[in-house]
């Protein structure tokens, strides 16, 4: 990733991740630990994930419904 692609990326809170999963802010402070969401951190220690690796795990985990 480029620095430009990083500047431009906007930056969401755990909180705002979790309302897009319906997860609890919680799971997504795990899933970054464990590697499965990459994040960054603010300079008072609170993490802030990129919207583009947000949304691209929610479409890896989101399948469309099928007409039968």
């Amino acid at each position: 990733m480029t620095a430009a692609t990083t500047a431009q990326d906007t930056l969401l809170t755990p909180g705002q991740v979790a309302a897009l999963f319906h997860v609890d802010p919680k799971t997504v402070t795990r899933w970054a630990h464990a590697g499965r969401l990459g994040s960054l951190r603010t300079p008072g220690g609170h993490r802030r994930f990129r919207e583009s690796e947000v949304m691209r795990l929610l479409a890896s985990l989101t399948t469309e419904a099928t007409t039968r």
